[in-house]
């Protein structure tokens, strides 16, 4: 599977890079080192590249590590049909990928929708997650729960705007991407020009646009009961890494419900970090994942 190596600035580290045959999906995706395999679910907007501060330190703590596009994302297959992004499907996706890699499970790691994906992971294909790390996405139960109330509401406004037909990909695209350029400049530190033109690149890939938008769309279309009510507990040991000064999701999300994560590790609340705490505070989120991931390594 594996096609090229290379080496980014802003990486540091040889990349693998190849394409994996998942069902009738095909996701692109990016790996190094060797060791204890640990997979990184970028969130929305962010491709692969979202991960570039933590692949280096991973990779020298002793793991592989793999970053792929999502279903949807820049390099990957992005299906036309609405009912292709269900978060079951991207779920599956990511077993699929596990297998495909030759590994029988893995340490998962997701942040925003990738948080959101692996959530489902670990409930719908629990045999193939050994460890879980989640960065600002609320478990499945206490986002439902937050919808209900205003102050939560008006954080999402973008949730609901997005489920609209046609309209939001003319407003992301237009000005050179601004409504996505300025979602990612909240960061502390802003990313560079340098790393947005990354972004624009992944972002201009054909149907990128619409796959990015209709996970919202497949969310919203489906009944918030019934996926309520299809929750199972999670059994892995989890780790919840959150940015206090997220804009989109408020504090009060952070923490799973007892019976929904009875084997939590930690919440981690990193109190200057914005949504994107995986940028913001790269150092401490690594040495958060390496010490937990730590008793896999050896």
């Amino acid at each position: 599977m594996t096609t090229t190596t290379s080496v980014l600035p802003e990486v540091g580290v040889e990349l693998r890079e190849g394409y994996a045959e998942v069902g009738d999906q095909r996701l692109h995706y990016v790996e190094a080192g060797e060791g204890p395999l640990v997979v990184l679910l970028h969130g929305f907007p962010e491709f692969w590249f979202g991960w570039r501060k933590q692949i280096e330190p991973l990779a020298g703590a002793g793991f592989r590590v793999v970053a792929p596009d999502t279903r949807g994302y820049n390099l990957s297959s992005k299906p036309e049909e609405l009912d292709s992004y269900a978060v079951d499907l991207l779920a599956a996706d990511i077993r699929g990928l596990i297998g495909e890699l030759g590994a029988e499970s893995a340490l998962l790691v997701g942040h925003d929708w990738g948080g959101s994906i692996a959530w489902t992971v670990a409930m719908n294909h629990p045999e193939v997650v050994d460890r879980l790390a989640i960065l600002n996405a609320p478990h499945p139960r206490r986002l439902s729960e937050g919808l209900h109330h205003p102050s939560q509401l008006r954080r999402s406004w973008y949730f609901f705007f997005f489920a609209v037909p046609g309209l939001p990909e003319e407003v992301v695209q237009a000005r050179d991407w601004h409504f996505f350029r300025h979602l990612l400049q909240e960061a502390n530190p802003p990313y560079t020009p340098e790393e947005l033109e990354r972004y624009v690149e992944a972002w201009s890939q054909p149907g990128a646009a619409s796959g990015m938008i209709n996970y919202y769309r497949a969310a919203v279309r489906r009944s918030q009961k019934d996926a309520v009510a299809k929750l199972r507990p999670i059994s892995a040991p989890t780790l919840v890494i959150w940015g206090e000064r997220d804009s989109y999701l408020g504090s009060d999300l952070a923490e799973p419900h007892e019976d929904d994560v009875p084997n939590l590790d930690r919440v981690e609340r990193l109190r200057d970090a914005t949504h994107w705490v995986h940028h913001d505070e790269a150092e401490r989120v690594n040495e958060l994942l390496i010490e937990f991931f730590a008793p896999t390594a050896g």
